[in-house]
């Protein structure tokens, strides 16, 4: 999955030598988290709503209202965002975006094409989409978990199972990172099958399943 395909592309930005309070509006006014900043119009850094709720003075502060607003005004959105800049390029994978954001603590990343262009943002939040999307979840309810020796093979020997019930497919996942050391787990979902209660008896008795569940998304 390409980030192009998930990133957000009507994008708003900010100027470095802009304030965090304007910033601020900005992000209450569009309903977002995040604002990449540009310096001459190319991207020096992004600022999140944390980075300006960590730079405003605290609860306990003794600065009055006014005194408080003259202070957000004053200071600089280069001054708040984080030094460290991380980007993604629109071709790279959705995955590798959420692998940086995971390592680095962030939630969002700016994404650079070409000669530096700015081309998107992509978030957390989009990641989620994409992962949902990949799933299935929307497609087939019947969701189903193995344990399955790590060898050529063994995943056509249940899909094979669950297409002899009638079973279509929608999505095949696996992971190496819960299974024991020879194995790997697989996920799957599947469609219009015939008799699940038999599908189930027939899969228990070959394979070690992890669930084999209805979810419906309400």
């Amino acid at each position: 999955m390409p980030v192009r395909d998930w990133m957000s592309k009507s994008l708003i930005t900010i100027d470095e030598d802009d304030s965090i309070m304007r910033a601020s509006k900005i992000m209450k006014a569009n309903d977002i988290q995040h604002l990449p900043v540009l310096r001459k119009g190319r991207l020096v850094g992004i600022v999140s709503d944390r980075d300006l709720k960590e730079a405003q003075p605290s609860k306990a502060t003794t600065l009055d209202i006014h005194e408080m607003y003259y202070l957000l005004d004053k200071v600089k959105v280069s001054h708040i965002m984080p030094k460290k800049l991380f980007t993604v390029n629109p071709d790279d994978t959705v995955e590798k975006a959420a692998a940086i954001m995971q390592k680095n603590r962030i939630s969002a990343l700016p994404a650079v094409g070409p000669g530096g262009h700015l081309e998107g943002i992509i978030t957390k939040g989009d990641v989620f989409r994409a992962f949902v999307s990949i799933s299935g979840i929307h497609q087939a309810e019947l969701a189903m978990g193995f344990e399955l020796a790590d060898r050529p093979g063994s995943i056509k020997e249940v899909t094979d199972i669950i297409r002899a019930h009638g079973g279509r497919l929608v999505s095949i996942l696996t992971g190496y990172e819960l299974a024991p050391v020879g194995y790997r787990h697989v996920f799957i979902r599947a469609r219009e099958v015939k008799d699940e209660e038999a599908l189930h008896k027939e899969l228990q008795s070959k394979f070690k399943i992890l669930y084999f569940t209805h979810d419906k998304v309400e």
